[in-house]
């Protein structure tokens, strides 16, 4: 009776964590500001290339070559990517949506394109929680690796 019990429990607790994180809103309002992405908040759960605390920073996707074509590479990498889904596109902006396979916590992940300086500016936030073990640190660079595997990517960091 008392496993019975405990999972009942578990079940009614995982079914919690789903119905929050599938409700969940981004933290910060997404989109760029003036040419700028949010900055992470005080938690450790966020990385983005323009921000200057080295607990947050992280480095800009860089480019050769057209900005559109770079733009068309790095939607084919997102569309690799398990658990992907882009929610809006505009001519400098991307945003994905990032959900884990077993509780489908939701990370935000916005991409902003800077021609003049041939580099996509990031921000990668999980929605909710405070620790994220690293994983929005880890996206950012697999994507870079993957970004970087065409001729008009440059992968230094």
């Amino acid at each position: 009776m008392l496993i019975f019990w405990c999972v009942l429990f578990l079940f009614v607790a995982y079914l919690l964590i789903l119905g929050i994180n599938w409700m969940s809103e981004p933290a910060a309002r997404p989109g760029a500001i003036d040419g700028r992405l949010a900055p992470c908040p005080d938690s450790p759960n966020c990385v983005c290339s323009q921000d200057q605390d080295e607990q947050h920073q992280i480095a800009p996707l860089k480019y050769t070559g057209a900005t559109a074509e770079a733009r068309q590479h790095l939607l084919e990498v997102l569309q690799q990517q398990r658990g992907c889904r882009i929610v809006a596109q505009e001519d400098d902006y991307l945003r994905a949506e990032f959900r884990s396979l077993v509780f489908g916590f939701v990370d935000d992940v916005e991409f902003l394109f800077d021609p003049g300086q041939n580099v996509i500016q990031v921000r990668s936030a999980s929605r909710i929680g405070h620790s994220d073990l690293g994983v929005n640190r880890k996206r950012i660079e697999t994507i870079r690796v993957l970004f970087a595997r065409e001729a008009h990517a440059t992968p230094e960091q």
